[in-house]
């Protein structure tokens, strides 16, 4: 059976809660909070789950990070994670370390928006994974949050440290991906926020977590810069 991401959340808006470092216990407790009512749902990528473990979905690319937290066996939202290969043998050959009960949807390139619930695009990047993965279960606006992209003033790039086997993060490789999910999002009504404390993106606008929050209406947030 072919793995997909299905339309389950429809005209909803989604958070997706990266690991940056600017990201506080607080800013969690405001979407859950939001969450509680009923307003929002919630992608957590990576670690963040540990601040955000009543989330509704939690993605992860790398098999290694699956390996090291046991599959996140304490999670019981959706599990999302993407295959590494690009061609299709190398797809069928591919599997997680485990049977985490996690979904892993096809890798269809780096740049762009993937429409297809089957696949994601990557830009280099789990947090980017995400906003596709946010589209398809049918998010109408999304929130984005720890999405820093630059490195605190004290060198870090997670809020929770560094991974296991820590290697460089190649953030200016992650950055100018963003720019080619504008237009996509746009063409499809899609609303983007950017709410973390601290960013180097510059191409979604940037608003306050609260006012993200809010029931205003999301068309406001279409003005994305080109």
């Amino acid at each position: 059976m072919v793995a997909t991401a299905p339309k389950l959340w429809p005209q909803s808006t989604v958070v997706c809660i990266a690991s940056g470092p600017s990201l506080t216990p607080g800013d969690c407790d405001l979407v859950r909070e939001a969450h509680l009512d009923g307003t929002v749902k919630v992608i957590v990528i990576n670690t963040s789950y540990q601040l955000a473990p009543w989330a509704d979905c939690l993605y992860a690319c790398d098999a290694r990070w699956w390996k090291w937290h046991d599959g996140a066996k304490d999670f019981r939202g959706l599990k999302y994670s993407l295959n590494p290969h690009v061609d299709p043998p190398a797809q069928a050959r591919y599997s997680l370390p485990c049977d985490y009960g996690v979904t892993v949807l096809k890798n269809t390139g780096t740049t762009g928006l993937e429409v297809d619930p089957t696949g994601l695009r990557t830009g280099h990047n789990s947090g980017y994974q995400a906003i596709n993965l946010a589209v398809h279960l049918g998010a109408k606006k999304i929130v984005l949050l720890g999405y820093d992209l630059k490195r605190a003033p004290d060198g870090k790039v997670h809020w929770h440290g560094d991974h296991r086997q820590a290697t460089s993060v190649p953030l200016s490789l992650f950055l100018p991906t963003f720019q080619t999910l504008v237009k996509p999002l746009r063409a499809l009504g899609i609303a983007i926020e950017n709410c973390s404390r601290e960013s180097a993106l510059t191409c979604f606008p940037r608003v306050s977590l609260r006012e993200a929050l809010s029931a205003r209406a999301p068309a406001a947030a279409l003005e994305m810069s080109l």
